[in-house]
């Protein structure tokens, strides 16, 4: 009788190669799994706290624009106010004039009883307009008291303010005698920083720039020295002012101009530039402007 043949040797045993399959796609799995945590943890090289700080100097960039329209809005409403308080002075003088008048004697008051009916009706008017300006005064305290409320809940800790911005010489240095003068350009103004021991604020528009007296007079005590050098130190939204303020300073007073580049929006220390800084006479009380009239050009 044959034998039957074993056909369990013929067969291939493939539980190796699935374990094999089954480790690879597990190597797979963990490493996708590796890759997406350090793509969620990447912070493009910066620390946390770097992070945090740079979250909170933009937060507080934020509070500083939205604390100057409160203080616009603050401004004109105590310009208002004290307008309001003006009027109501005024009013209330006439009134008592109108009311010496209205008391004088009985034939008066019978020769001209038309001209007594006309004041009068003027009085009242007044009356009224005098309690709506008071109505209005205390709706204005009201809404400046709200906005002065605001400004404080937005004033930024002292903790937490932004840092000074270092100013530093560029390139190769500058001679010795050099006599460095800063204006700072900032949206829609120029600061003039100690010149003549103080700060002097102007605006930056060209015809603000060409009449201004202090400006002008700066300019002209600087033209005096030949070695001097103006520097403009340019905030990021002062392009507009430096233009006109160095094109008035190059093009009228041939005055020598640089400019500089300011990140940020902290308190500039010039403290490197202590043993170049030059200083002016203070301006005159009241004096004309210099000769040159002609619209500042822009600068390069």
């Amino acid at each position: 009788m044959a034998k039957r043949r074993h056909a369990a040797k013929d067969e291939i045993l493939l539980v190796p190669f699935l374990d094999i399959l089954c480790s690879l796609i597990g190597v797979l799995i963990l490493i996708i799994v590796v890759l997406c945590v350090s793509q969620t943890q990447q912070t493009e090289g910066r620390t946390p706290e770097e992070v945090q700080m740079a979250q909170d100097a933009k937060r507080m960039r934020q509070d500083i624009v939205e604390r100057k329209a409160l203080a616009v809005v603050l401004k004109e409403k105590l310009a208002t106010l004290e307008e309001l308080k003006k009027q109501i002075e005024e009013k209330e003088q006439r009134f008592i004039k109108l009311r010496k008048l209205l008391s004088t004697s009985k034939d008066i008051q019978e020769a001209n009883l038309k001209l007594s009916q006309k004041l009068q009706k003027e009085l009242d008017d007044l009356l009224l307009e005098i309690d709506g300006m008071k109505q209005q005064q205390s709706e204005s305290k009201k809404e400046i008291a709200v906005l002065m409320t605001e400004l404080k809940r937005r004033e930024v800790p002292p903790d937490k303010k932004l840092p000074p911005v270092i100013v530093q010489p560029s390139g190769s240095g500058m001679a010795a005698d050099t006599k460095v003068y800063f204006v700072e350009a900032t949206g829609g103004a120029l600061k003039i920083l100690g010149a003549w021991g103080e700060d002097y604020r102007l605006s930056a528009t060209a015809a603000v720039v060409v009449a201004d007296v202090a400006y002008n007079h700066f300019l002209t005590e600087v033209a005096k020295n030949p070695k001097s050098l103006v520097l403009f130190l340019i905030r990021d939204d002062g392009a507009a002012a430096f233009n006109n303020g160095a094109g008035r300073a190059e093009n009228d007073y041939k005055v020598r101009v640089g400019k500089l580049p300011i990140p940020g929006r902290g308190m500039l220390d010039l403290a490197l530039f202590a043993k170049f800084r030059g200083s002016v006479p203070p301006p005159p009380a009241a004096a004309p402007a210099p000769a040159p009239t002609t619209p500042p050009k822009k600068a390069v």
